[in-house]
């Protein structure tokens, strides 16, 4: 109609124009950056990047720092960290990971220096920014590459997690790895290892539990509340039909999209990517189905142990991975002990058991 403004966008179309301003964005950011002179990787945009997000304390140990907090309260913490901002932090659980982390996009940039599609690695915290220095300072100190800080002083970093399209959270944090979790966010509670083991440096290693971890709980649901052998006719009968996906399988996607980078040039032996499927179910009982979800999702594991119930500390002693995640805590503390490095994820039916014992 003459004289009336322009018409109101519908969704669809200010999603599409909200898409085409944060185009231009980054457009114009790298316009920027690239007449700067850097030998510091750019980090590369979150659509194209596997994002993964880590607390300060998963990144480092922050023992005696939590303790003032809660012994002394907030600002007496604030006051500690700015007067110890020059006294680098020690690694904590997500250290090593991180590292390996780096080592990969170092390798993916030699092969693919254009390509973004690799790790992009952010501080994820609730701190105030007055700590922020010493955050700083220490991945400084250990050349770690991680670019992007968000410290939301106490508030809730689940609406910065999606703003980051984050496709994993390592959190010490248990109530926001749930909150992460429910907003369908793969995250995991991070523990440190009882023993200091030697972690590869020129492999990052990934060990993954089955059940409510890479698939759904559905068939340890079964397990619960019907007995082992009711679940092991309930697999063969359905051994032909994929398992639901569980909160880590797109994390195992992301793992494989990368190894077929090296494996396009012909990277295969040497590629610096390995992942493990380290799981209680027994092989002839139950492991067909496992295999044939993982073949129907098109994803490979490296390695699949079957273990039958048997203990997973001493199988994971052997791998020596960057992280394990599991759903069940006696797992968890198992693998503590004899030295791994283990993310609790809280999904699925073996955390109403958890709570109730």
């Amino acid at each position: 109609m003459s004289g009336s403004g322009p018409e109101t966008p519908q969704p669809s179309d200010a999603a599409e124009v909200r898409l085409q301003e944060a185009e231009q964005d980054w457009a114009a950011a790298k316009a920027f950056f690239d007449n700067l002179v850097s030998k510091r990787p750019r980090p590369p945009k979150p659509q194209h990047a596997i994002t993964v997000a880590v607390s300060s304390r998963a990144l480092f140990d922050l023992v005696e720092e939590r303790r003032i907090y809660e012994e002394q309260g907030v600002e007496k913490y604030v006051e500690y960290q700015q007067n110890n901002e020059n006294v680098t932090l020690k690694p904590g659980p997500a250290f090593y990971f991180v590292k390996a982390l780096m080592h990969v996009n170092a390798r993916l940039l030699e092969l693919y220096p254009d390509d973004e599609e690799r790790f992009d690695i952010v501080l994820m915290t609730n701190n105030h920014a007055q700590v922020g220095v010493r955050l700083i300072n220490s991945i400084n100190h250990y050349g770690l590459t991680i670019e992007r800080f968000c410290m939301t002083g106490g508030k809730s970093p689940i609406d910065y997690l999606k703003a980051y399209l984050t496709n994993l959270y390592l959190s010490a944090d248990s109530e926001k790895v749930q909150e992460a979790i429910e907003a369908g966010i793969a995250s995991a509670t991070m523990f440190s290892a009882n023993k200091d083991v030697a972690y590869s440096d020129t492999q990052l290693r990934v060990a993954f539990d089955g059940d409510a971890v890479l698939f759904s709980d559905e068939s340890e649901q079964i397990v619960k509340e019907q007995g082992l052998d009711r679940f092991f006719e309930h697999e063969q009968l359905n051994e032909n039909k994929p398992l639901a996906q569980g909160p880590l399988k797109g994390f195992l996607e992301d793992l494989g999209k990368l190894q077929k980078k090296f494996y396009a040039k012909n990277e295969r032996l040497n590629c610096p990517i390995r992942t493990y499927l380290v799981t209680a179910r027994s092989a002839a009982s139950s492991g067909a189905r496992v295999l044939k979800t993982l073949r129907s999702w098109g994803l490979e594991i490296d390695e699949a142990l079957f273990l039958a119930g048997a203990p997973k500390g001493p199988i994971l002693v052997k791998i020596r991975p960057h992280i394990f995640f599991d759903d069940q805590m006696f797992h968890i503390e198992g693998a503590q002990k004899l030295g791994t490095i283990a993310a609790h994820v809280p999904y699925g039916i073996a955390q109403k058991y958890h709570k109730s014992a």
